[in-house]
Formats: structure tokens, sequence, C-alpha cells
């Protein structure tokens, strides 16, 4: 008993050791690796061979863990939008009002477009358009509804993070249709990709309008079963501040992957939620609207302490509008420029990274396949759809 004794106390004191210094634990694993003593570079080669491994293992176990649906999965594309597709239209989060559902009625017929629109759009509950059995509800009932070809919310504002729960995606998988939106919609398209399996959009809302660069993205990427290939910049920045300046390189090179992301606001805000997105070896696109460079600087820095944002393969950020610190006084203030944070964040990463696409609050603004495999040249500043988003 009493060797057993020593025995343990021994074990507690070296691994006690082990913990009061850092590292040592590792650097006995790797030693163990040869009989014979290894060098410092050695030592750290094996070191990095060995964290590689664990870091490798962890990936399959998590995968095999709680792996998202769209992973485990077979990978579905909907059906392709053709003229005289019937559009439904619904608000999971925010209303307008009448005058703007007309508008957005109108534009979409001009595109060649039947329009089909849900009882609940305008402000109905709060800053809410309904209560979120409604919403959720109408939401399900255009998904089921075989008239309807694509979904389209009406606006963003919030509340979409409301309704997930309440929502089914395994019938949303067993009805295949476009689903698109952006901004609060962020949350919706993404967790449809990754619970339904299904391959959903962040692009115009129904309120959006129309211009030729919007029209075209939307056209190639939903009216056609192929690749909508390369997309760079819209012209329609040519300020001299970063965020109106031409799209820069952050971190030079290419990476490809599947789409995920949106909007900055919801990506964070869905860390740590049964929606948090998975980052591992995707393309993560961001944009963002009227928030000062210190909560993008938080946000931004809520993704890296996750551990998520060094998982993705490149990251490709669209448009950040109103987002430099502002001026009072004539005088910006005291603060870092949205360009300190985007670099000071995301640089250290090291993975190709590339700003100024032509993703967001924007007029000109791309139509993203979210769940859809593309490349992202940070140097040519483009990215490319690879594949067809559609069937």
């Amino acid at each position: 008993m009493e060797e057993k004794k020593n025995r343990r106390k021994f074990i507690g004191t070296l691994i006690g050791g082990a913990v009061a210094v850092p590292g040592l634990l590792r650097a006995q694993t790797v030693r163990d690796l040869d009989d014979n003593p290894v060098s410092k570079d050695s030592t750290t080669s094996k070191t990095e061979q060995v964290r590689r491994q664990e870091a490798s293992t962890k990936r399959e176990e998590r995968r095999e863990r709680k792996g998202d649906e769209s992973e485990r999965r077979e990978l579905l594309k909907p059906p392709a939008l053709k003229e005289g597709s019937t559009i439904g239209v619904v608000a999971p989060a925010s209303g307008v009002s009448s005058g703007e559902i007309s508008s957005a009625v109108a534009s979409l017929r001009r595109l060649g477009f039947a329009v089909k629109t849900g009882k609940h759009l305008t402000k109905g509950f709060g800053y809410l358009a309904a209560k979120d059995e409604t919403r959720a509800q109408e939401f399900m009932d255009f998904v089921r509804d075989p008239e309807v070809d694509c979904v389209m919310a009406v606006r963003g504002g919030y509340g979409v993070m409301r309704i997930l729960p309440l929502l089914d995606f395994d019938e949303i998988r067993a009805n295949p249709k476009v689903i698109i939106g952006y901004s609060d919609i962020t949350a919706l398209v993404n967790a449809v990709y990754q619970k339904a399996g299904l391959i959903a959009f962040h692009g115009p809302v129904a309120t959006s309008g129309f211009d030729s660069y919007s029209t075209d993205s939307f056209q190639r990427t939903l009216m056609q079963a192929a690749p909508a290939g390369e997309f760079a910049e819209s012209d329609e920045y040519s300020g001299s501040s970063f965020i109106e300046a031409k799209a820069s390189t952050i971190v030079p090179g290419k990476a490809t992957g599947r789409l995920v992301g949106g909007n900055l606001s919801l990506v964070s805000d869905v860390m740590g939620t049964p929606y948090q997105i998975d980052m591992e070896g995707k393309i993560l696109f961001l944009e963002e609207i009227a928030e000062e460079p210190y909560r993008v600087d938080r946000m931004i820095t809520q993704l890296a302490l996750s551990g998520e944002l060094a998982k993705c393969a490149g990251v490709a950020l669209g448009r950040f509008r109103k987002c430099e610190a502002p001026r009072r006084g004539g005088e910006f203030a005291v603060s870092l420029s949205l360009e300190q944070v985007i670099r000071g964040t995301l640089e250290p990463l090291g993975i190709p990274t590339v700003y100024g696409l032509s993703i967001g609050h924007i007029s000109k603004k791309l139509t993203v396949p979210v769940g859809g495999l593309a490349t992202i040249d940070a140097d040519k500043k483009t990215i490319t759809i690879e594949e067809a988003a559609v069937v």
C-alpha cells in the first residue's frame, strides 16, 4: 500500500510539474518517439507533426460526433428557376410597408416571374412581421407549396434566429427549392445548408431592386444548371477611403472550398448555438453595415477566439458599408480604421483573404450559393463559382 501511495505521489508530482511548465508533456511525448535524445530542431519538427496529427484526429472525431447535416447527407441542389417560375415572398424576420410590397412585386414581375405574397409581410408585431410561430408557419407553408419555386425574404431586419427551432429541416430537404435572402436572413440560409443539406442563397431580398449587375448574377446562379463562373467587383466604388476603394488583397493566394457566411453580426451571433456555422475547410464570406470599427473588431475577434476562423480555407469579404469611425466635431473619433481592424485581425491567419467583393448591403450584389463550391483569388480579387448551384 505504501509503495502504491508513493507511486501515485510521484506521478502527481510529475504531472503537476508538466502543467506548471508549459509544453513539458508535449516535449516528453516527442522525446518518447525516439529512444535517442533529440535535437531542439528535431523536437520542434516532431512536435509539429504530433500537433497536426492531434488536430486531424480531433477533426475526424468532431465530424463523427456532430458533423453537420450537409456533410452527413448527400448535398442537394434546388431546381433551377425559369421565366414564369413563381417566387413566394415571405417575412421570416421584420416586415415592410404596403408600398414596398407593391414595388417588390412589380420588380420581380419585370424579371419574368410570377409572384405569390405571404399574409404577414407588414410590420405587425413590434420590430417583427408577426409572432414567431406565425412567421415560421408561413415560411414552411411556402416550402410545402408545390406552386412555389423560390422562397424569397421580403427583407432582413431582425428575427430569423428566433424561428430556427420552429422550422422542419427534414421537410425543407424533402421539398428542395431556392431559398434566398441576406442580412438577417444569413442565419436562415446557413441553417438550411447545414441542417437540411440543401444549397441556399445569400442574395437579393424582394425589396432589393435589380440593376443589371445584380440581375446578371441572379440569373447566372439560379436560372442555369451550370457554373456561374467568375465575378469581379462591380464598378460602383471609386472613393478614396478603404470602405469605398477598389477591392484589396489582404492575404495573397487562392483557396477553394464550399461557401458559408453572410452578415458578420449574424455569423457571430449564432456561435455557440446549434446553428453555429461550420467553417472547417470552407470559404467564409462576410459583409456588414453600420458597425463602427471596434464592433467589427469584436465580432471578428470572437470568431478567431472560437477557433473556427483559423479552420477556413479562405475569407472573402464583401462591402462593409458605413463601418468607419463617425465624425465628431468635423473630426473622426479616436479609433482604429476599418482597414487596420481587418488587416490586424485577418492577416495573422495567413489564409487567402480578399476585401471588396460585391456582397452585402449594396445595390450591385452577387447571389452567393451557400454550400456551393467556389474559388477565391485574392491577387485577382475575384470569386469563381465552380459548380452549378441548381439542377
